[in-house]
């Protein structure tokens, strides 16, 4: 038996890797806010059992339910999808969605994956998905490129540095990390933020899902589904490693009187 569990499953690309881990037959553990949806869901994938687990984890509480299911079960994927968009300066952000950020996109997946871990390293197999987005990758951004979001792009950039680094940490152990970064997917992420992107090219959420698990497939730590050059990605990271390793004890003659 496989089994998956997915957050974020009611709609969006949640409900893309649901729907696709099912039809490859992994039973399914699908969570997320709106029950009817996940219902919905789970009758139309008749062939694999599916368990429906309503939680918000944006609170402590949903987050440690569904943990509890995660160290509790014999899971083989574990998808941290579960998003909230809350797209305004820092400045501006109301502090109940500022903690519901960083509680869904930092909190929840670092709790959830702790939680399954221990399970799948004693079976020497499993596979831990975190969706970020390209988001991640815009902090230097020049201010005028785009809206500033400095809360939002800081947990996507998390998930990215976590996934990469906890892929070491289990080098060896049958235990796979990896992190999509999609740009802009035609979902309804956006609309109930009040925004209309209708006018803008958009991927997929089963496009997101295809490069995803073919990524896997291709032993991608990092995977951006609509970058067609691969050594772009590489040249962030040799850069990032590049700045890592060129420090020092002493310091910089730039910073000296």
């Amino acid at each position: 038996m496989t089994l998956a569990l997915v957050t974020g499953a009611s709609s969006g690309i949640g409900k893309a890797y649901a729907q696709r881990l099912g039809a490859q037959g992994h039973d399914l553990i699908v969570v997320g806010r709106r029950r009817e949806r996940l219902e919905e869901l789970a009758e139309s994938l008749p062939d694999v059992k599916v368990r429906v687990v309503t939680a918000d984890l944006s609170t402590d509480d949903g987050v440690d339910s569904v943990a509890e299911i995660a160290a509790a079960e014999p899971l083989t994927i574990l998808v941290n999808n579960a998003g909230v968009a809350h797209y305004k300066p820092l400045s501006e952000l109301p502090a109940d969605e500022a903690r519901e950020l960083v509680h869904v996109k930092e909190v929840a997946p670092t709790m959830l994956t702790r939680a399954a871990l221990p399970g799948m390293l004693a079976r020497g197999t499993g596979t831990i998905i975190n969706v970020a987005g390209m988001i991640a990758f815009s902090g230097p951004a020049d201010p005028s490129v785009m809206p500033r979001r400095a809360v939002y792009t800081g947990t996507l950039a998390h998930a990215v540095a976590m996934s990469q680094t906890l892929s070491a940490e289990l080098q060896g152990t049958g235990v796979r990390v990896q992190v999509v970064c999609p740009g802009v997917v035609a979902t309804e992420f956006h609309t109930v933020q009040g925004m209309d992107l209708s006018a803008v090219p958009r991927m997929s959420a089963d496009d997101v899902v295809t490069a995803s698990l073919r990524g896997l497939d291709l032993g991608e730590v990092v995977t951006a589904p609509g970058v067609e050059d691969p050594s772009l990605l590489t040249a962030v990271f040799d850069a990032d490693l590049a700045a890592f390793g060129g420090q020092s004890p002493e310091l910089a003659s730039r910073y000296r009187s």
